[in-house]
């Protein structure tokens, strides 16, 4: 019953949009979604791939994913990862899926030198939080998310 992690590949595209949408209905932002498969497949097996996702796998079965993507810390001069999305399905949570997805990019960062792995979480997320916590993974208290979509995007984009 152990957990494996592999790289995603072309045919895990439906899993992986299901996983996105379990996610989100988890988040309670299900009506945000507007990614298709057919978007996912282009960024993640396209020609040039600028995301990428792992997949959890007990006994063969898919329980989980992590899709994420390289960032750069201009203070560190090196490359990260910034994990965009972690989700392990309610019926495998407490076997290890989730450790095992964060141990791999864990793994991949000290293989490739890279000087950071991380990711913002909802702060009601109690759960979660208590995960990350329990990896010694810090919050940072200091900074604020901010971000611009839709309209206020579109309007700067032509002021």
């Amino acid at each position: 019953m152990a957990v494996t992690v592999r790289p995603a590949v072309a045919a895990d595209t439906a899993v992986i949009m299901g996983f996105i949408r379990a996610l989100a209905d988890y988040e309670r932002l299900l009506h945000e979604v507007e990614a298709t498969e057919a978007d996912l497949a282009g960024h993640l097996f396209g020609e040039t791939p600028r995301l990428f996702c792992d997949i959890a796998e007990q006994d063969g079965a898919p329980v989980g994913f992590a899709i994420w993507f390289y960032n750069y810390s201009t203070f560190r001069g090196r490359h990260g990862i910034y994990l965009e999305d972690l989700f392990v399905i309610p019926e495998a949570r407490g076997l290890g899926a989730g450790k095992a997805l964060l141990r791999a990019l864990a793994q991949r960062c000290e293989a490739q030198g890279l000087a950071r792995l991380e990711w913002a979480v909802l702060n009601w997320n109690a759960p979660a939080i208590a995960f990350y916590d329990g990896l010694g993974a810090g919050a940072q208290t200091e900074w604020t998310v901010r971000r611009l979509t839709d309209e206020a995007l579109t309007r700067l984009a032509r002021s």
